[in-house]
Protein backbone atom coordinates (compact mmCIF):
# COMPACT_ATOMS: atom_id res chain seq x y z
CA UNK A 1 0.00 0.00 0.00
CA UNK A 2 1.57 3.81 -0.94
CA UNK A 3 2.05 5.88 1.82
CA UNK A 4 1.29 9.80 1.91
CA UNK A 5 1.87 12.40 4.06
CA UNK A 6 -0.31 15.22 4.83
CA UNK A 7 -0.72 18.61 6.94
CA UNK A 8 -3.83 18.85 8.49
CA UNK A 9 -5.16 22.02 9.62
CA UNK A 10 -8.20 21.55 12.18
CA UNK A 11 -10.32 24.05 13.70
CA UNK A 12 -11.90 23.84 17.31
CA UNK A 13 -14.71 26.53 17.20
CA UNK A 14 -16.09 27.75 20.26
CA UNK A 15 -19.33 29.71 20.61
CA UNK A 16 -20.77 32.48 22.87
CA UNK A 17 -22.08 29.83 25.04
CA UNK A 18 -18.55 27.71 25.20
CA UNK A 19 -20.17 25.22 23.15
CA UNK A 20 -17.13 23.66 20.75
CA UNK A 21 -18.45 22.06 17.22
CA UNK A 22 -17.56 18.49 16.22
CA UNK A 23 -18.81 16.62 12.71
CA UNK A 24 -18.75 12.86 11.75
CA UNK A 25 -17.48 12.33 8.00
CA UNK A 26 -19.66 9.64 5.83
CA UNK A 27 -18.04 6.17 5.42
CA UNK A 28 -18.53 6.23 1.82
CA UNK A 29 -16.52 9.05 1.13
CA UNK A 30 -13.80 7.28 2.33
CA UNK A 31 -12.52 9.73 5.10
CA UNK A 32 -10.17 8.78 7.68
CA UNK A 33 -11.50 7.99 11.11
CA UNK A 34 -15.32 8.13 9.57
CA UNK A 35 -17.25 6.60 12.47
CA UNK A 36 -15.50 9.25 14.78
CA UNK A 37 -16.13 12.71 15.86
CA UNK A 38 -14.05 15.11 14.18
CA UNK A 39 -12.99 18.92 14.40
CA UNK A 40 -13.77 20.94 11.43
CA UNK A 41 -10.44 20.68 9.29
CA UNK A 42 -8.32 19.26 6.59
CA UNK A 43 -5.66 19.39 3.89
CA UNK A 44 -3.29 21.84 3.37
CA UNK A 45 -2.95 22.64 -0.54
CA UNK A 46 0.07 23.16 -2.07
CA UNK A 47 1.16 26.70 -1.97
CA UNK A 48 -0.96 27.85 1.19
CA UNK A 49 -0.29 28.91 4.69
CA UNK A 50 -1.96 26.97 7.68
CA UNK A 51 -4.45 29.99 8.13
CA UNK A 52 -5.27 30.00 4.46
CA UNK A 53 -6.26 26.41 4.24
CA UNK A 54 -7.94 26.57 7.76
CA UNK A 55 -10.46 29.59 6.74
CA UNK A 56 -10.79 27.42 3.55
CA UNK A 57 -11.28 24.41 5.56
CA UNK A 58 -13.82 25.52 7.91
CA UNK A 59 -15.89 27.36 5.22
CA UNK A 60 -16.05 24.23 2.78
CA UNK A 61 -16.68 22.17 5.78
CA UNK A 62 -19.40 23.84 7.92
CA UNK A 63 -20.23 26.92 6.12
CA UNK A 64 -19.07 29.31 8.38
CA UNK A 65 -16.73 32.22 7.57
CA UNK A 66 -13.91 33.02 9.99
CA UNK A 67 -12.17 36.20 8.37
CA UNK A 68 -13.06 38.35 11.03
CA UNK A 69 -12.54 35.61 14.14
CA UNK A 70 -8.63 35.63 14.64
CA UNK A 71 -7.63 31.66 14.89
CA UNK A 72 -4.68 31.30 17.74
CA UNK A 73 -2.59 27.66 16.91
CA UNK A 74 -2.43 25.57 19.60
CA UNK A 75 0.81 24.86 20.28
CA UNK A 76 0.27 20.95 20.90
CA UNK A 77 0.70 19.49 17.45
CA UNK A 78 -0.76 15.73 16.70
CA UNK A 79 0.11 13.09 14.10
CA UNK A 80 -1.94 10.41 13.38
CA UNK A 81 -1.87 7.39 11.17
CA UNK A 82 -4.90 5.94 8.59
CA UNK A 83 -5.84 4.16 5.45
CA UNK A 84 -7.66 6.57 3.05
CA UNK A 85 -9.49 6.17 -0.19
CA UNK A 86 -8.98 8.62 -2.66
CA UNK A 87 -11.32 10.05 -5.27
CA UNK A 88 -9.53 8.08 -8.40
CA UNK A 89 -10.72 4.59 -5.67
CA UNK A 90 -6.89 4.00 -4.97
CA UNK A 91 -6.57 3.14 -1.17
CA UNK A 92 -3.47 4.82 0.60
CA UNK A 93 -1.86 4.76 4.33
CA UNK A 94 -2.08 9.05 5.03
CA UNK A 95 0.36 9.77 7.95
CA UNK A 96 -0.97 13.50 9.24
CA UNK A 97 0.35 16.07 11.57
CA UNK A 98 -2.53 18.15 12.62
CA UNK A 99 -1.91 21.68 13.51
CA UNK A 100 -5.45 22.79 15.58
CA UNK A 101 -6.42 26.42 15.83
CA UNK A 102 -8.56 28.17 18.37
CA UNK A 103 -11.38 30.40 17.11
CA UNK A 104 -13.84 31.48 19.86
CA UNK A 105 -16.83 33.28 18.61
CA UNK A 106 -17.51 35.46 20.75
CA UNK A 107 -20.67 37.12 19.73
CA UNK A 108 -22.79 34.06 18.86
CA UNK A 109 -24.66 31.21 20.74
CA UNK A 110 -24.01 28.13 19.41
CA UNK A 111 -28.14 28.26 18.13
CA UNK A 112 -27.15 31.35 16.85
CA UNK A 113 -24.35 30.16 14.08
CA UNK A 114 -25.70 29.76 10.85
CA UNK A 115 -23.93 26.14 9.40
CA UNK A 116 -24.34 24.82 6.31
CA UNK A 117 -22.72 21.01 5.56
CA UNK A 118 -19.95 20.77 2.74
CA UNK A 119 -17.54 18.94 1.13
CA UNK A 120 -16.77 16.20 4.08
CA UNK A 121 -18.97 16.09 7.33
CA UNK A 122 -22.09 15.12 7.21
CA UNK A 123 -23.22 15.53 10.79
CA UNK A 124 -22.67 18.40 12.68
CA UNK A 125 -22.89 18.86 17.03
CA UNK A 126 -22.27 21.49 19.08
CA UNK A 127 -20.80 19.90 22.69
CA UNK A 128 -20.66 21.60 25.86
CA UNK A 129 -17.37 21.21 27.80
CA UNK A 130 -19.21 18.46 29.93
CA UNK A 131 -20.18 15.91 27.46
CA UNK A 132 -16.51 15.63 25.60
CA UNK A 133 -15.18 12.87 27.96
CA UNK A 134 -18.16 10.79 26.54
CA UNK A 135 -17.32 11.73 22.62
CA UNK A 136 -16.12 9.09 20.35
CA UNK A 137 -13.31 11.23 18.80
CA UNK A 138 -10.29 10.22 16.74
CA UNK A 139 -6.90 8.52 17.93
CA UNK A 140 -5.30 10.99 20.81
CA UNK A 141 -8.33 13.35 20.62
CA UNK A 142 -9.54 12.83 24.42
CA UNK A 143 -5.67 12.86 25.06
CA UNK A 144 -5.05 16.24 23.24
CA UNK A 145 -8.60 17.62 24.81
CA UNK A 146 -6.55 16.84 27.82
CA UNK A 147 -3.56 18.51 27.62
CA UNK A 148 -4.97 21.43 26.86
CA UNK A 149 -7.54 21.33 29.94
CA UNK A 150 -10.89 20.97 28.35
CA UNK A 151 -11.35 17.26 29.58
Amino acid sequence: MRKINRIIVAALIFSKDGKLLMGTKDPRRGGVYSDCWHLPGGGVEEGETLEQALKREVKEEVGIDISTYKPILISEKGSGVSEKTLENGERVLCKMEFNRFRIDIKDKLASEIKLRLGDDLVEVKWFSKKELPDVKQIPGGKEFFQKIGLI
